[in-house]
């Protein structure tokens, strides 16, 4: 295993499996529900500050300034373009920098206009524990902390030096607060920390911030965490069986939630749980990396299932070792305005090849990713503000936005019925369709039949190629949930906007190749 940069970097692909799928390919962007080919966009890293000290992570405060972990144990504030000559918070007296040890990231509350707490992950002077603890805003400042609130909601000590703290912090949708906590080292979890059940560490633990905050360990167990009660993992643990998830995120808009984890000599994987998911998730480390087995059962302690056992659940994409590549950087799904093209599209990177990729889910465990045309050497970490724009940061000390050259394309906020487009769902999803075939290509001819489904047809009315439908789920499910089918064995590309919030997204069908049906549970979740 190599390590560079002071982070655990162990490799990345050409290749990409994607659950439910074969082999993928890795294209370049296109912006489209499946990674097949159709409009590219321009994309480039627009600098917002430069020659930080290894900014490892980049967060908002429900408000336009964007605040930065630096490694060494300082949070810098950006406002109006500008980094603040003083640290918003200076750490560098209590935390142990080293090859994976420093300041990792923070968290908001939610509340934090009205209580100014916020939360830090870091590596503590002098033994390199993990330690997740509380701070308040100054009284006199807002631009400042008082370093003297620190409160100690976790300090979980590592068998091993340096290695796999995990790092990641985050109040989900649920308001609860998320930690990210690696197996601990060394190569191969020996001591079979993420199958332990008296340890926290290869944990994804939830906490209520809010339950207990006067007294320590100043958190409570939430009642619904699926690991309560004697006998099981801790208490605090959401899932398991993770090696070290450096970086994991909430999609703003559905809440469905993404695990990067960094695995050891072979494999890189995303994990994954929908939104409403009741957790116990055991994600199958260390008897598996990614969907390989990895280093069986001996050593773990009595119950724990091998490698391939139907308990244990496998990501959703995974990558090889390959091409020079190294450790997984997990993203964002994308929700900002300034590139239509990825939106709801999940990012993520790599750090040693500086390689970025957008991925999205079409239908039930199929996944697909694209590679975007452009790089970002020694990528450490994303970020995303409060418009839900993102950020990258990398050991250069670059922090840089995702941006996009020319004009925003505009979006319909309101559907208009026209020849080539549907209104369906009561006029809120504009849908429209276009073809190619070998000599020809152009829009098809829409006609709407109820309020939620319509057909088109390429050549003329007796000839539907295509069928749509929008249902109307969210009294039960919170999504609406889009169907689609049809017979051609043209190239059809399937446009559908959602007017209310400006999500747009693409489905494609190859040319010779039918129209497969979508079922895309994930691709809007806007209900009103």
């Amino acid at each position: 295993m190599s390590k560079r940069g002071g982070f655990d970097v162990p490799g990345f692909p050409a290749v990409w499996v994607a659950r439910g799928l074969s082999l993928l390919t890795v294209l370049p962007l296109l912006a489209t529900g499946t990674g097949s080919p159709a409009r590219c966009v321009d994309l480039y890293l627009e600098r917002v500050a430069e020659k930080l000290e290894s900014p490892t992570y980049l967060t908002h405060a429900g408000d336009d300034r964007l605040f930065v972990t630096e490694k060494p144990g300082r949070i810098l504030l950006i406002e109006d373009g500008a980094v603040s000559g003083t640290p918003f918070l200076d750490l560098t007296d209590r935390v142990q920098v080293g090859l994976e040890q420093g300041l990792f990231s923070m968290a908001f509350h939610p509340r934090y206009d009205e209580n100014g707490w916020f939360v830090v992950f870091y590596s503590r002077l002098p033994d390199g524990a993990s330690v997740v603890s509380r701070f308040r805003r100054s009284n006199h400042d807002p631009n400042l902390a008082d370093p003297q609130s620190e409160a100690f909601l976790l300090v979980v000590p590592h068998p091993f030096p340096y290695r796999h703290h995990g790092g990641q912090l985050q109040f989900g949708p649920d308001g609860m607060l998320w930690v990210s906590l690696g197996d601990g080292g060394s190569f191969n979890d020996p001591l079979c920390h993420a199958q332990r059940r008296d340890s926290l560490l290869g944990k994804l633990l939830r906490l209520d911030f809010d339950g207990r905050v006067d007294a320590a360990p100043f958190y409570a167990i939430p009642a619904d965490n699926p690991f309560l009660g004697p006998g099981d993992f801790p208490d605090e643990a959401w899932a398991v069986g993770l090696r070290n998830p450096w970086r994991f995120s909430f999609d703003r808009l559905g809440g469905d939630l993404y695990i990067a984890d960094v695995g050891q000599d072979a494999r890189e994987e995303i994990d994954f749980e929908p939104a409403g998911s009741a957790g116990g998730r055991n994600y199958g480390w260390r008897m598996m990396e990614g969907t390989a087995c990895a280093n069986g059962i001996a050593g773990c302690p009595a119950g724990v299932p091998p490698c391939g056992d139907p308990s244990l659940t496998p990501p959703v994409l995974e990558y090889l070792h390959v091409g020079g590549n190294c450790s997984v950087i997990g993203g964002y799904v994308y929700r900002g305005k300034a590139i239509p093209e990825l939106y709801g599209r999940y990012l993520y990177g790599d750090y040693c090849s500086g390689r970025l990729f957008a991925a999205s889910r079409q239908g039930e465990g199929d996944w697909s990713a694209t590679e975007l045309e452009l790089r970002q050497g020694g990528l450490l970490s994303f970020g995303e503000d409060l418009a839900g724009e993102v950020y990258l940061l990398s050991a250069e000390g670059d922090v840089s936005r995702l941006a996009r050259h020319g004009p925003i394309p505009e979006l319909p906020s309101e559907c208009i019925t026209d020849p080539t487009s549907l209104c369906l769902a009561q006029e809120r999803f504009r849908v429209r369709a276009t073809w190619r075939s070998s000599t020809d290509s152009g829009a098809g001819a829409a006609e709407t039949i109820t309020a939620d489904t319509g057909a088109f047809w390429f050549f003329d009315r007796a000839n539907l190629e295509l069928v749509v439908k929008v249902l109307d789920a969210c009294a039960v499910h919170d999504r609406f949930w889009l169907f689609a089918a049809g017979l051609t064995d043209l190239e059809v590309v399937l446009e559908v906007v959602d007017t209310a919030s400006g999500e747009r997204r693409e489905y494609q069908s190859a040319q010779g190749q039918p129209f497969q049906p979508i079922a895309d549970t994930g691709a809007f979740a806007t209900c009103p």
